[in-house]
């Protein structure tokens, strides 16, 4: 016993088919390039439109007392916060004599810093020289705050330690008070380790206050390194906007946002709305055969010569088939009405001097299922690729199925070029044009039904050379059975 695992089965179906995803994004390539080309035009626009507002920028080498070699930027990063604050800001108004709100100054201007001991300040203002006073005027107002708070640090600094200078030098004098006031004569051994603890605490005090004094004339002298450090090193400058580079910039941006919105927003409406597009998936919801693809829409001189070639091919086909049957065969349409029509057009010139031609028809949303085997007991469907959704496919062929309609297989409309999937059922019951061509005639009490003279080779009921879409009464395309 063999068993055969088709490719439908449910095992073989992925979660997520990347393939038919990249594949329907594709064919929404009209909304995600429109998105690009609109979020393109839009950054271009706002480029235009609303220019940025004229800046200046300034650069201050700060000096710090405690600056490292491997420092990694937190005392800049203290600094361009210093800058942010309505202190700094107060001032610099000040100096400008403006009535504006520090609060609102702080949204105008920023500080960056770029290496460990260099700090940039961007401000901007209603023109340029109003931008390069408001940068001045920041860069002095920081540089005196920062040199005024390290001269109050070594300030306070330098006077802790005098105040520890002089509680030495007073605990210092009681200790020779108290060596004096000993007899250096005496025999008693406590009072002679007595004595030298006394000179030894005094050699100690000596040693530390001495210490202290240094220090404190190093906390003195450290502030004017600060002071002499700290400094304007890139005068305040205007900064110059080039529109084309800002057009170039802001469309760059606009064009890349829209191109990932639109794409995102293909994505997902692809998985929502479920509607197949490769001729693999397409034949299988169907359950026939892909026979023959058609372009939607010819392109140029060479792809209109294919497209004419590849429908007299199919009308060939066709048109032998119909011939050969004894049964009546139909057109029966989803999506893509005026290719059927054309289509059929074809085959009545084909047929038209054999006899009447008639039986185009339509599956789609509200389409009456049981006038379908008027029009033949065989059909072909022509299907547009991406128009139907799953669940509606699934509906056609139950619904042909229900009928005892056979598809003799599926004419793709406007199939993606880059599909590399097999259209082809090879499992199953065979009625694809490439399998068996015609069903056994049915039965009489005589023997086999023939068809009678003057029969029409396509379907009877219309006049001759004719072809007639049937139009059927259309509902909004969903997934519900229409019965």
């Amino acid at each position: 016993m063999t068993t055969r695992t088709t490719s439908a089965s449910p095992a073989a179906v992925p979660l997520l088919d990347l393939q038919a995803l990249v594949a329907a994004v594709r064919r929404r390539r009209r909304l995600w390039s429109s998105l690009a080309l609109l979020g393109l035009l839009a950054g271009a626009a706002v480029a235009v439109l609303l220019p940025p507002a004229p800046s200046a920028v300034t650069t201050v080498l700060v000096a710090h007392e405690d600056d490292q070699p491997n420092d990694t930027g937190t005392l800049i990063r203290t600094d361009a916060a210093v800058l942010k604050t309505s202190r700094i800001a107060g001032k610099a108004l000040r100096s400008l004599k403006s009535p504006e709100k520090p609060a609102d100054f702080m949204a105008d201007y920023l500080g960056t810093g770029l290496t460990n001991n260099l700090l940039q300040i961007e401000v901007t203002g209603d023109s340029d020289a109003e931008a390069v006073a408001r940068a001045k005027a920041l860069a002095d107002a920081f540089i005196a705050d920062h040199v005024s708070r390290m001269r109050e640090a070594a300030k306070a600094e330098a006077a802790a330690l005098a105040d520890q200078r002089d509680r030495m030098r007073d605990e210092l004098t009681k200790v020779n008070k108290a060596i004096g006031d000993r007899s250096p004569e005496s025999d008693d051994p406590k009072e002679a380790a007595s004595i030298e603890t006394l000179f030894a605490r005094r050699a100690e005090l000596n040693s530390r206050i001495s210490d202290f004094d240094e220090r404190a004339a190093e906390a003195g002298t450290g502030t004017p390194k600060v002071v002499a450090g700290t400094q304007i090193v890139d005068a305040p400058r205007a900064v110059r906007h080039s529109l084309p580079k800002a057009v170039a910039t802001d469309g760059a941006i606009g064009l890349v946002l829209g191109l990932v919105l639109g794409l995102a927003l293909a994505a997902v409406g692809a998985v929502v709305a479920d509607r197949p597009v490769l001729r693999r998936d397409i034949a299988t919801h169907l359950g026939a055969s892909v026979i023959a693809e058609l372009p939607h829409r010819s392109g140029g001189r060479w792809q209109r010569r294919r497209t004419r070639a590849a429908r007299e091919r199919l009308t060939t086909t066709l048109a032998r088939t119909v011939r050969g049957s004894t049964e009546q065969v139909s057109l029966l349409e989803l999506g893509c009405a005026r290719d059927t029509s054309a289509l059929a057009t074809d085959l009545t010139r084909a047929l038209g001097a054999e006899g009447p031609v008639v039986g185009v028809g339509s599956v789609a949303p509200g389409t009456a299922w049981t006038d379908l085997p008027h029009l033949g007991t065989r059909t072909v469907l022509v299907v547009r690729a991406g128009h139907g959704s799953a669940a509606w496919l699934h509906t056609v062929a139950r619904q042909l199925a229900d009928q005892c309609i056979a598809v003799l297989g599926v004419v793709l409309i406007d199939p993606d070029p880059r599909d590399r999937t097999d259209g082809t059922l090879w499992d199953g019951l065979h009625t694809a044009l490439r399998g068996r061509s015609e069903r056994p005639a049915r039965q009489t009490g005589t023997g086999r039904r023939r068809r009678p003279e003057g029969q029409p080779v396509w379907a009877s009921g219309a006049s001759p050379a004719r072809t007639e879409l049937r139009a059927r009464g259309r509902v909004p395309d969903n997934d519900q059975e229409v019965r």
